[in-house]
């Protein structure tokens, strides 16, 4: 199901040559309910009613200057109480817009938020190991202490914390 609405949104978006703008709208949507509690909850939740999810969508997307496009799939997505799977709807849509740009998509997990040095840096290495653009999909999770999890098409590389961690405590458990 969400395959099928990011299908159609990346249709809109080409024909109105908004695929770029789109995108920024989308993913900031999907920043804010990464950042926000309370919008995650408003978006998952099948408690709130589709008129009460459209009127608190409609004030989170006009104060976030989220655009036309973008905002008229959010709100169709809401009226058809589809909203909780919007972040799925959002990773579909940017992995289209990926394929249509010859670009890779990486998933990357770290402890803590990048700086954007960093994030270049990420973005070089990651470039010049795919021989393509690369599109970073960061996600945070402190649980891995520290380190990055790298996820580019069928490659992983972790060099998390946690997992270093857990090796050791393998290794010493088969030490004794």
């Amino acid at each position: 199901m969400a395959g099928r609405y990011a299908t159609a949104l990346f249709d809109l978006a080409r024909e109105a040559n908004a695929i770029d703008q789109v995108k920024a709208d989308v993913e900031r949507f999907d920043g804010l309910i990464a950042e926000s509690s309370d919008l995650a909850r408003l978006v998952r939740s099948p408690v709130f009613s589709a008129d009460e999810q459209l009127h608190a969508l409609t004030a989170v997307l006009d104060r976030a200057g989220i655009g036309r496009l973008a905002a008229q799939f959010l709100k169709l997505v809401t009226a058809n109480r589809r909203l909780f799977a919007a972040r799925d709807m959002i990773r579909g849509y940017r992995e289209l817009v990926a394929v249509h740009k010859g670009e890779a998509t990486a998933e990357i997990t770290v402890a803590e938020k990048l700086k954007d040095d960093h994030i270049a840096a990420l973005k070089s290495a990651l470039k010049a190991i795919s021989g393509k653009d690369v599109d970073l999909d960061i996600k945070i999770d402190p649980a891995i202490i520290g380190g990055l999890v790298v996820k580019l098409g069928s490659r992983m590389i972790d060099t998390s914390l946690r997992t270093k961690l857990n090796a050791i405590k393998h290794a010493m458990k088969e030490a004794r």
